[in-house]
């Protein structure tokens, strides 16, 4: 019994044993015959190594699709998403005022730009030609750099040029943007060549009583920092215009309006217009249109 023990014994170790050789060669087996071709494993490690520190974060891009047609996609990428440069015009008001207490005007007021997102060229340009005496009374252009300081504003510098009353140039520095509730602000300070102060502030709001029908209440101001005989201005708040603008959009682009503005000379501008034989207190109804391209 005991050799029979023996045996049996020593018949399941040598069974054990050949099975683990087998298993073992099976294995080896395996993987010898997947092995990738030399060729095949060089490229893997080049496509998954990590990056250099000269390496271009696209440069598996570049690999692909050629360095040349990607350094195009790139710049066309960049030039849609903020570097595209655009131009837009707007004639904000081309209207004829009729006042009872003065000379009927026709006024103008336009500003347009091109440029990116980033840095833009406007210009602007605004004026009052006088029914009565035939003849323009005011008119000036500024040529302006722009660049967005906030979500909202841009910051504008350049010059501007009086045409009429005796021209001037001046430069300017402002802001134009949104303020809260989605007021139009345009605020300037003007330094001219002969030393003069002044700025101006603009203020406007669109309601919409529908989708084609707004109304539009619009406010300016005028100050002079000193007394500029020469053009009958004095020191101090010089002008104030309030007044509302009903404009029917016919098409976005093209909207004729009606309106009723009411016009005030103030401080010592309002004395000098008198002492001129001018009225400095009048009420305007105006007729005219608003467009844009």
């Amino acid at each position: 019994m005991s050799i029979l023990k023996q045996t049996l014994l020593v018949s399941a170790l040598s069974l054990f044993g050949a099975a683990n050789i087998a298993f073992a060669q099976d294995a080896k087996g395996s993987h010898t015959g997947h092995n990738m071709p030399e060729a095949e494993a060089a490229e893997a490690t080049e496509i998954t190594k990590e990056p250099g520190p000269t390496d271009k974060p696209w440069s598996m891009a570049d690999k692909y699709w050629g360095a040349e047609a990607m350094a195009k996609a790139r710049a066309h990428e960049i030039e849609t998403m903020g570097g595209l440069k655009t131009s837009f015009i707007m004639a904000d008001r081309l209207e004829t005022q009729f006042n009872s207490s003065a000379e009927d005007v026709f006024i103008w007021d336009a500003q347009g730009w091109y440029g990116t997102d980033e840095n833009k060229l406007w210009i602007k340009t605004e004026g009052e030609y006088g029914f009565g005496g035939d003849e323009i009374e005011d008119a000036e252009i500024q040529a302006l750099w722009s660049k967005p300081i906030s979500r909202f504003w841009d910051l504008q510098t350049g010059i501007r040029y009086d045409f009429a009353p005796k021209g001037r140039t001046h430069a300017v520095v402002g802001v134009q943007g949104l303020a809260p509730y989605w007021f139009e602000v345009d605020a300037a300070l003007f330094l001219s060549n002969k030393g003069d102060l002044t700025s101006s502030v603009e203020a406007e709001y669109d309601f919409f009583l529908n989708q084609r029908l707004i109304l539009q209440p619009r406010g300016a101001f005028k100050f002079s920092a000193q007394d500029i005989p020469e053009l009958g201005v004095g020191a101090g708040f010089t002008k104030l215009e309030a007044g509302l603008r009903l404009r029917y959009e016919v098409k976005r682009e093209f909207a004729p309006y009606v309106g009723v503005e009411w016009q005030r000379s103030l401080g010592e501008t309002a004395q000098l217009v008198r002492a001129g034989g001018g009225v400095p207190d009048k009420i305007a109804v105006l007729f005219g249109v608003r467009t844009w391209y």
